[in-house]
């Protein structure tokens, strides 16, 4: 299986350790990565509030490198990008106008036709009966709580991979492999802040003690994220907010690879687990 991989700007910079541990279950599973030549930003949280033809053309240019190249399916880790990636696919798709002018400035052809898709589908397409044949350990003993933020499943009309209110599809992948995901908590989908880390970080606090405190409150042991700016906040806060609010957390943040990758029998250094604020008792 082999996918064009677009890693975005996160997992080569601040969230490496997810690009690790995405990277060490991707070669386990024997699923082949083949990062797009010359990708770019895909213009994130900024772009698309200050010029909407910059927002809609920098992920066209990826896109456009992934249709020269040959690659019908690419996957993007990172939910900020595949929503982006997916997003302007699906217009370019509805208006042959857009993809002129588009082609015309990325300065190659685009049609949106490239399948784009995250980290919960790649898992998905190598199916749970195979994941569960390759699982050498049991996560018997974790009882996380699946965290999806804003982006995973949002915008509904464009990501259509599960229930944007009440998914639950990283809840059956890791029951599969042997976890007790707790299902009935009521911040599963809400915004931790984002990217609002570094300008607002009274108001990231807010909104991450409150999904953090939830999760806690309704069994959680752990939380468990496929975002790596959801990470950044859940993890790398937590002491923050826990001297705010007067309240020990002590929520170890895995991403789902994490435990996916714990489960097929691959040690937590090779996952860059230890890199974690939240530490991490595997």
């Amino acid at each position: 299986m082999k996918y064009g991989y677009y890693p975005g700007c996160a997992l080569h910079g601040s969230s490496y350790d997810y690009e690790r541990s995405v990277r060490a279950c991707m070669e386990k599973l024997g699923v082949e990565l083949a990062e797009l030549d010359d990708w770019i930003c895909c213009g994130a949280t900024a772009a698309h509030s200050i010029n909407r033809k910059l927002a809609t053309a920098l992920p066209a240019r990826t896109l456009a490198i992934a249709e020269r190249d040959g690659f019908e399916q690419v996957f993007a880790p990172c939910p900020m990008c595949s929503m982006e990636l997916i997003k302007v696919g699906n217009m370019l798709k509805d208006s042959e106008s857009l993809r002129t002018e588009m082609s015309e400035i990325v300065e190659d052809t685009v049609s949106g036709k490239t399948e784009v898709v995250n980290l919960v589908q790649i898992f998905q397409g190598c199916g749970i009966d195979e994941l569960t044949a390759r699982a050498v350990r049991k996560l018997d003993g974790f009882k996380p709580a699946c965290y999806y933020g804003c982006l995973l499943t949002r915008p509904p009309k464009d990501l259509k991979f599960d229930d944007c209110e009440n998914p639950g599809s990283m809840e059956d992948l890791l029951a599969a492999l042997g976890a007790e995901p707790v299902r009935a908590w009521n911040y599963k989908t809400e915004c931790c802040g984002a990217g609002l880390t570094l300008a607002d970080g009274d108001s990231v606090e807010d909104l991450s003690y409150k999904i953090l405190s939830n999760a806690k409150k309704h069994g959680a042991d752990c939380m468990v994220v496929a975002c790596p700016m959801c990470h950044v906040n859940l993890d790398m806060k937590q002491s923050a907010i826990e001297k705010r609010f007067k309240e020990k957390l002590d929520l170890p943040v895995y991403y789902l690879s994490d435990l996916v990758g714990l489960a097929l029998g691959i040690d937590a250094k090779t996952l860059c687990i230890d890199k974690h604020f939240v530490k991490c008792g595997v």
